[in-house]
């Protein structure tokens, strides 16, 4: 059992860069993978990245490699996700999400739990 809260979205300029947290609730944060969505309007919901609850290994979709960093403290209870050079094509609802085990599947209905999601807005 675990709850999040994503937080750090807003309305930015092309090129800027965001860092979004998830926030977690529970004392066995470490043994959750957790994952990053994106859904944009009319659009089904996209992986961006993963790591696994150790922060040993990581996978990022390839529509976003090499601009976001998926990392996570686990004495915070948090994972973020840095985003650097943004794209008006990066805006969405920005989701976290988890589930238990050592995997990073890229399918949303793999993550048992989610967040509310944060607005990631870009303009040109």
């Amino acid at each position: 059992q675990v709850q999040l809260v994503e937080s750090g979205g807003g309305l930015v300029q092309a090129g800027d860069s965001l860092r979004l947290s998830c926030a977690a609730s529970g004392r066995t944060f470490s043994d959750y993978a957790i994952g990053w969505f994106r859904q944009a309007p009319g659009k089904e919901r996209e992986f961006a990245a993963a790591i696994t609850g150790s922060a040993g290994r990581t996978y990022y979709a390839d529509s976003v490699k090499g601009r976001f960093t998926i990392s996570r403290d686990n004495a915070k209870n948090t994972v973020y996700l840095e985003i650097h050079s943004l794209k008006p094509e990066d805006t969405a609802v920005y989701y976290c999400a988890a589930r238990g085990g050592g995997l990073l599947p890229t399918s949303p209905n793999r993550y048992a739990y989610w967040g509310q999601g944060t607005q990631v807005t870009v303009s040109s």
